[in-house]
């Protein structure tokens, strides 16, 4: 019997990820991407992403966690390389935010408690910070840092070398039937499969324009730091931050095995287009700026090395889209700043509910996040739970 043969459109972590798995599954794979594969102006395409417990109220992306480390762990097993380092996770927050409170709860109400850090602490424990405008800290151990360029530039070589898997670069896509699972190029060539998935970041709209109401690009603008040696140094041992104090959710990302100090706003623009131009300026960031300066020591005497802007496709809730569209299509969108952490598990339970024939409905409220339990784990990922990751 001929294996299935999937379509799929996107060569981002999401992408990719399918697959890989699809293949594992026993599948025959072509991945149509539009750029260079990864695409350097994808969302997937950084020095890197945070992995984390703390979610917030979101208590099903939280529990999907250890999962998404245990996924992690697989791919690392296949590319014989962990792009991965861990850094522990303080979530602090103040002036009415209450992100971090409410990931403590919702840690705690899954056996994943967090430390509560009294703020007149915080200069002991982690004396590269000040307490401007903070009311509660809270720490856990887990979290770290993905190298995320290095994680989809490894796994595009992976695929390229796999018999079973044909990566088709600088080949855009005009239209997609997810009917038929069939596409049809820019230059007009058709290709056909028994199933396909759209997993095409922030441009995904323009292949599928309904979804323009449900997803919007969102044009997101971070610095990178040149910091003074001894600063560096100390970062290099620090923690990931995020936190919220009102107006201004700063992330922090330290400068683990080499790469830079990354400092972000959590908040989604949910406005520009992912074609456009890509400059940015100091300016934008002023917020931003002036929180780092009343939250880290030093602050002052950094430097912008360098300012990327990256486009992420989000939802008015935040919650991911990986759901069934027409009778042998899938749209694959857990693309907002979060998605990349899940990246590995996603790609290797869609392709199990599509090889298996679970029930897509299931499988879209559990990548939603709403429904944790509904779909088991597959027995590669279950020791992850067992170790606790």
């Amino acid at each position: 019997m001929k294996a299935p043969k999937a379509i799929i459109v996107g060569g981002g972590i999401m992408g990719l990820a399918t697959a890989w798995a699809l293949a594992r599954e026993g599948c025959r794979v072509e991945v149509f991407e539009q750029g260079e594969l990864p695409n350097t102006l994808g969302s997937s395409f950084d020095e890197h992403r945070l992995i984390r417990h703390p979610y917030g109220e979101h208590i099903g992306y939280a529990q999907l966690i250890d999962d998404a480390f245990a996924a992690w762990d697989l791919l690392w097993g296949e590319l014989g390389e962990r792009f991965y380092a861990p850094t522990g996770t303080l979530a602090l927050s103040g002036n009415g935010a209450r992100w971090a409170e409410r990931s403590a709860a919702s840690l705690a109400a899954i056996g994943r408690p967090m430390t509560e850090i009294a703020v007149a602490d915080l200069p002991r424990r982690f004396p590269l910070l000040k307490t401007g405008g903070v009311e509660r800290a809270f720490w856990i151990e887990t979290g770290g840092v993905l190298f995320a360029q290095n994680i989809v530039n490894a796994l595009a070589r992976r695929l390229a070398a796999r018999p079973d898997i044909s990566l088709h670069a600088h080949t855009p896509v005009r239209t997609v039937d997810l009917d038929r699972a069939c596409i049809v190029t820019e230059t007009g060539a058709v290709h056909d499969a028994d199933v396909m998935v759209v997993a095409a970041g922030a441009w995904v709209t323009r292949l599928l324009p309904p979804l323009a109401s449900r997803l919007t690009p969102s044009r997101q603008v971070v610095a990178y730091f040149d910091l003074p040696v001894a600063a560096r140094d100390a970062w290099n041992k620090g923690p990931m931050i995020i936190e919220q104090t009102g107006d201004v959710g700063l992330y922090l990302v330290p400068p683990r095995q080499g790469r830079g100090l990354k400092i972000g706003d959590h908040a989604f623009s949910r406005t520009g287009d992912p074609t456009g131009a890509r400059e940015a300026s100091a300016a934008e960031l002023e917020p931003l700026l002036a929180r780092g300066r009343s939250l880290l020591q030093g602050f002052e005497h950094w430097r912008i090395e360098r300012l990327k802007v990256c486009f992420y496709t989000v939802t008015g809730d935040e919650r991911f889209i990986v759901e069934k569209q027409g009778n042998a299509g899938w749209v694959m969108s857990p693309c907002s700043g979060h998605g990349f952490k899940f990246g590995a598990l996603m790609g290797l339970e869609l392709a199990r509910t599509i090889v298996e024939g679970r029930d897509p409905l299931a499988h879209a409220r559990w990548a939603a996040g709403l429904e944790g339990d509904m779909i088991a784990p597959s027995p590669a990922l279950s020791p992850a739970r067992e170790r606790g990751v």
